[in-house]
């Protein structure tokens, strides 16, 4: 009988921690340990027809307001209807800890905090994060967390183990075949592609990426944008571009499910984010060969090659930035897995050894 391990998220959508667990997922002996997803919005996402046909279940429950009364109740009955759990792992950051300790009041001996950023927006309920924050250590046994900058960040003074980010990386190794192919069907042609995965939220800074890519035009006529992802901020990323005149040279694909074919096209990957984890798109751009031009505020531990990733000072002019990824966009691509793997990023390694602690566990 296999051990079934709930992990407790927002929605299974396309984004970095929910690609990340679904790469571990595919990947464990699920004759083993199982995935289950309790999620905290109503809609079919993304991911949900590939958990079920992987054999795991998704749970609804209403969208997580840490200091409701009737939303913790509606966890606890729960946690006491679902006793078959011995194993809670939380992916909800600074708000961890609310299920976490509903978790621990309803008797779940295994209960893990996983960190998968290294700060939140500063915006008017981060003072209500950090507070949230600060308790996970009270109620979680096992800390988790993408890399050392994160961890430190979320659980300041206590041990946790950092668990990698990890890809198929074969999937992402660079074919000059399928580059031309993803070329032609975007009619990008002989274009120097500029490129950026990631959602449309405020971490990832999309609007300073435009206004490094406007500079980037004054010089490289023909270069194109492409941008993949969806989110909230869409809408306005697309104004801006509208008001920029450039709305001819970006392309926005949405949610993608075929990432790996999209980064065979792109000449440079540029990631000006306000802060991160460790990004797993990050490991797949340098496991595509691909050359990088990253912010100072994006985790170092995200460089797992040598010579592909360059890092810009956030409060560098978007000219400066430019200069810097005009360097780079006619160098050739070469084979970087082996040092991916050797960083611990190759998912079927990564995979065993999650899947042992897992089994270790829920033994005890």
């Amino acid at each position: 009988m296999s051990v079934r391990v709930l992990h407790v998220v927002t929605y299974m959508g396309r984004g970095g921690l929910e690609t990340m667990l679904m790469n571990y997922y595919r990947q464990i002996d699920r004759n083993k340990v199982q995935f289950d997803f309790l999620v905290h919005r109503d809609f079919e996402a993304d991911y949900d027809q590939e958990i079920r046909e992987l054999g795991g279940k998704i749970y609804h429950i209403s969208r997580l307001v840490p200091w409701s009364r009737l939303y913790r109740e509606e966890l606890r009955r729960f946690f006491r209807g679902h006793s078959e759990y011995k194993i809670v792992h939380v992916h909800q950051d600074c708000l961890s800890s609310v299920a976490l300790q509903c978790a621990k009041e309803c008797g779940v001996p295994i209960r893990i905090a996983h960190c998968h950023s290294s700060s939140a927006v500063k915006n008017l309920k981060y003072p209500i994060k950090l507070h949230y924050m600060k308790q996970i250590p009270r109620y979680a046994t096992h800390l988790f967390a993408c890399g050392k900058q994160a961890g430190d960040w979320m659980f300041s003074g206590c041990n946790y183990k950092i668990v990698r980010n990890a890809i198929d990386t074969e999937k992402y190794l660079y074919s000059p075949v399928v580059a031309e192919q993803v070329r032609n069907e975007l009619g990008l042609n002989d274009s120097i592609v500029i490129g950026h995965v990631g959602n449309f939220t405020p971490a990832k800074n999309h609007s300073f990426l435009l206004e490094i890519f406007q500079e980037i035009l004054k010089k490289e006529s023909k270069a194109q944008l492409l941008l993949v992802g969806g989110g909230d901020g869409l809408p306005s990323i697309r104004e801006k571009v509208n008001n920029l005149g450039i709305q001819d040279h970006v392309i926005f694909t949405g949610v993608r499910s075929d990432v790996s074919r999209l980064m065979q096209a792109m000449n440079v990957f540029v990631f000006p984010s306000l802060y991160e984890g460790l990004p797993v798109t990050m490991i797949e751009a340098q496991a595509s060969g691909m050359h990088c031009v990253i912010s100072d505020h994006v985790s170092e531990e995200c460089i797992v090659t040598n010579g592909l990733v360059s890092r810009k000072r956030l409060d560098d002019s978007p000219v400066q930035w430019s200069e810097s990824v005009l360097q780079l966009c006619y160098r050739s691509r070469k084979n970087h897995i082996d040092e991916i793997k050797k960083a611990g990023y190759d998912i079927p390694i990564a995979a065993k050894k999650i899947e042992k602690f897992y089994l270790q566990n829920a033994e005890e």
